[in-house]
């Protein structure tokens, strides 16, 4: 075989290999098989680790393996590394491959034996099979690690939600992330399409399985969004950038981690699908809040130009009630859960809030778990978590007393218990509900008023509502969109801020407000 051919040939061997990486899909050992088998007119088979055919082309005699079982016992238990024989009317050069035992074994049967310029091809040929095989079992690995790491990342994601910041660094022992030694997180909740997480996920990677001073995390609930928690510990130039932002709608960027605030508004700006909801700076034992900010922001960010928006702060209803009288009645209320166990009560928090399948797919578990034990609270309440009035008054007893079911929720000590009435008559109650529903007072606004009272009414059946106030449901919708923006609140996605809203519908009902 003459230099020029031979070499022509090994280029030929290496755009196979070529066209292999490029694919993304895997080793295929059968094309080099039958690129070898055209080139040296011989039949060839990939023998796995096992003992059995792995690829052949179409003229290997397969009848030849059961003579040869010694000689690839042998080669595959590491003894030799090569070897030629006979058997019956064909010459045959078996190759192991590799260096991990046990090992696969290249077989090659002619009428004849290989010459010089054939076996050299077959080493080649074998060579690129073995290499194409180890790629593979590191992209395999490689992509083991990642899921391992995207696990380990949601771990200590959820041990931030729960406030316990002990038990998120326990979890990486060796390895703590930068965020954990910050005194303050943003939460930056990006709305993409859910195979560009993976991707985006991977390219801000460092070494370690994080993300310098920031972690992304694949939200299990939702698949458009990529939450991304990032250290802030710069008070006052965070906080002015938000708030200009928020303000006049410009694309300022807060001095947030180094840039990673920066690099995450980049994307959305670069990507016309993206949004991007913004958090105030939180400790990060209210890593909770502040993911809550952020969906409430990213709500908002969807009817912008920018398709960013940072939160608008406003004082949260919850502390403005009166303590001793809202710790009485949201403790009557949940009275009955007092023996509950902890993982029907943890469901039931996030069910009062996210959809069920949502709350399935956070926790891992099935949509009818997750039924069971609302039933279990339904009975033990006598109120039906299908009501979004109950499940708003639910949310906001759970918020005054922590949802802990340590030492029950308190026995009655015979004095009146307040009504939830009683609780949202307040002064301070009244001006709450008045802020909040501040933006919808205008012409246009008191369509969305009388649409959001109506839905509200409804339990949010968008159908039902269109209905009710004779318009068609797409209108429904895009006026429950419209006030999203208008309320910085989410309404539509996760249902998170529709609490606010039949609590502030609720007092201006009580002070006959419209």
């Amino acid at each position: 075989m003459e230099a020029p051919a031979h070499t022509g040939r090994l280029d030929e061997l290496l755009h196979e290999v070529r066209r292999q990486m490029s694919r993304g899909t895997g080793a295929d050992p059968r094309a080099v098989l039958d690129w070898l088998g055209r080139q040296i007119d011989a039949g060839v088979a990939l023998v796995g680790s096992a003992g059995a055919v792995e690829a052949a082309t179409a003229r290997f005699p397969r009848q030849i393996l059961p003579s040869l079982g010694p000689t690839l016992a042998r080669l595959a238990g590491g003894q030799m590394a090569a070897a030629v024989t006979e058997s019956g009317a064909f010459q045959v050069r078996l190759e192991a491959l590799g260096a991990r035992v046990p090992r696969p074994v290249l077989v090659v049967a002619g009428a004849s034996a290989p010459t010089r310029d054939a076996a050299s091809l077959v080493s080649h040929a074998g060579s690129v099979i073995a290499l194409l095989d180890r790629a593979q079992d590191a992209d395999t690995t490689f992509r083991g690690y990642q899921h391992k790491a995207r696990q380990l990342r949601f771990a200590v994601f959820s041990a931030l939600l729960a406030g316990d910041i002990t038990l998120a660094r326990r979890m990486t022992t060796g390895a703590v992330p930068a965020l954990l030694d910050a005194e303050r997180l943003r939460v930056y909740l990006l709305h993409c399409p859910p195979e560009d997480r993976d991707r985006l996920a991977q390219a801000y990677q460092d070494g370690s399985g994080y993300h310098g001073t920031g972690l992304m995390v694949h939200c299990p609930a939702f698949e458009e969004h990529l939450i991304c928690l990032v250290a802030d510990d710069d008070d006052a130039g965070a906080d002015d950038a938000d708030k200009a932002d928020a303000a006049d709608g410009t694309d300022a960027d807060p001095k947030t981690a180094h840039g990673q605030g920066m690099v995450l508004r980049r994307l959305v700006r670069e990507n016309p699908h993206y949004a991007l909801g913004i958090s105030s700076p939180y400790p990060l034992g209210a890593t909770a809040e502040a993911y809550g900010q952020a969906v409430h922001a990213l709500a908002a960010a969807h009817h912008t130009p920018e398709r960013t928006a940072a939160y608008l702060g406003r004082t949260p209803l919850l502390p403005l009630l009166p303590r001793t009288d809202a710790d009485a009645w949201a403790r009557a209320l949940l009275r009955p859960l007092a023996t509950t166990p902890r993982a029907t009560l943890d469901i039931t928090r996030l069910a009062v809030t996210f959809p069920r399948s949502a709350v399935a797919r956070l926790l891992d578990i099935s949509r009818n778990t997750v039924s069971h034990h609302l039933r279990r609270v339904e009975t033990a309440l006598g109120l039906d978590l299908g009501e979004v009035r109950t499940r708003a008054a639910l949310d906001l007893a759970f918020g005054l007393t922590g949802g802990q079911p340590e030492g029950g929720f308190g026995a009655a000590d015979g004095r009146p218990v307040p009504t939830l009435d009683e609780l949202l008559s307040t002064g301070p109650a009244h001006a709450w509900a008045r802020e909040f529903l501040g933006p919808l007072r205008d012409t246009r606004g008191r369509d969305l008023h009388t649409t959001l009272r109506a839905w509200i009414d409804a339990n949010t059946d968008a159908q039902r509502t269109a209905r009710h106030l004779g318009v068609s449901r797409n209108t429904v919708r895009a006026r429950l969109r419209a006030a999203e923006h208008l309320l910085s609140r989410d309404l539509l996605t996760t249902g998170s801020g529709i609490h606010d809203l039949v609590h502030a519908l609720h007092i201006s009902g009580l002070h006959q407000e419209v």
